[in-house]
């Protein structure tokens, strides 16, 4: 073959074609001339490597190809776009799909551990079961509070986080069961319900309570957001809808890995104030207060932003986020 003849005959084809690739948008008939002529250099590209191997014109041709091919295919993305993308926009969407499961799982987990805490606190029997009046009156006087601050505060806010985390992602990741979520949060709630029995019954309730709600107003809520992604999981493979029941379930667990990933800086927050400042020996109202701005702040992410990347069509899917990383062309 004449590589000469060749490239003289098809010199005006390949020319149009590195001149659509260069261009940064398209029209509709402009992408079907480029896909038209991308597919004829490309037999070309293989008709000269097959004959003559490499050569400068192939190396040329190929050059030409690839530009096209991203036009396709897309160029990749600033890698700090994405995450930005990820972090103002799919990430809040999908948390804002959640709000009124979260809210459902708050209610339940606070009603059962109320039941435990006044059936536990009404019942002398019952509050015995858990241990010896000494055990029962060293964890109220001592031990609840010097959990806080008998590792050091690094490796301790370290351990809460890595614990509420692996916690999370089980909840997510094992949600289509439908019996693992509820395990947790009847856990989760017998927990909080128990302590509490036990810290109202030695009359320090306040204690309780001044040491939950600094690192607790934030860690409790994405355990219940996690637990809402782990329900709605399971629902859409019960009641998929209108969807085929595989296709349901992979589009709402790929829209709630997003929040499992999300929530692993959520919950590093609340391990910080676990650690930092849940054992301070600060005023209360400060310890306090750090704990509901942090709330307040991952509530307004939820629902102010999520609501407003919502309504601008974001869905929180990572497959949202993926299609981020490349440029649309074609318009």
């Amino acid at each position: 073959m004449d590589l000469d003849a060749l490239a003289a005959a098809r010199h005006d084809d390949w020319q149009r074609l590195d001149a659509l690739a260069r261009r940064r948008r398209l029209a509709g008939p402009e992408t079907d001339e480029l896909i038209e002529r991308y597919q004829a250099g490309a037999s070309d590209l293989s008709l000269v490597k097959s004959t003559a191997g490499s050569t400068a014109l192939g190396d040329r041709l190929s050059i030409s190809l690839a530009r096209a091919r991203l036009k396709f295919t897309g160029a990749p993305e600033n890698p700090l776009r994405q995450l930005t993308r990820f972090a103002w926009v799919s990430l809040p969407a999908a948390l804002y799909r959640l709000r009124w499961i979260t809210l459902g799982v708050a209610v339940a987990t606070f009603v059962i551990a109320g039941l435990y805490a006044w059936w536990i606190g009404g019942d002398p029997r019952a509050l015995a079961a858990l241990g010896s009046e000494g055990e029962l009156e060293q964890l109220a006087e001592e031990g609840f509070v010097a959990y806080y601050s008998e590792n050091p505060a690094a490796s301790f806010a370290g351990m809460v986080w890595t614990n509420n985390a692996w916690i999370a992602a089980q909840c997510i990741a094992f949600g289509v069961l439908g019996v693992w979520v509820p395990w947790v949060i009847l856990q989760n709630a017998q927990n909080l319900g128990v302590t509490a029995a036990v810290m109202f019954a030695y009359d320090e309730a306040d204690t309780f309570f001044l040491y939950i709600a600094p690192h607790g107003l934030l860690e409790l809520t994405c355990v219940f957001v996690a637990a809402a992604g782990g329900l709605r999981i399971f629902w859409a493979w019960v009641a998929p809808g209108p969807r085929p029941r595989g296709v349901a379930l992979a589009e709402d667990a790929r829209s709630l890995f997003t929040v499992a990933i999300g929530l692993v800086f959520f919950l590093f927050v609340a391990g910080l104030i676990e650690g930092f400042v849940t054992p301070q020996p600060w005023p209360w109202a400060v310890k306090i207060g750090i704990g509901v701005l942090a709330l307040a702040a991952f509530l307004a992410y939820m629902l102010v932003l999520g609501g407003r990347a919502r309504r601008a069509g974001a869905t929180g899917d990572l497959v949202e986020f993926e299609a981020g990383a490349t440029r649309v062309v074609a318009g």
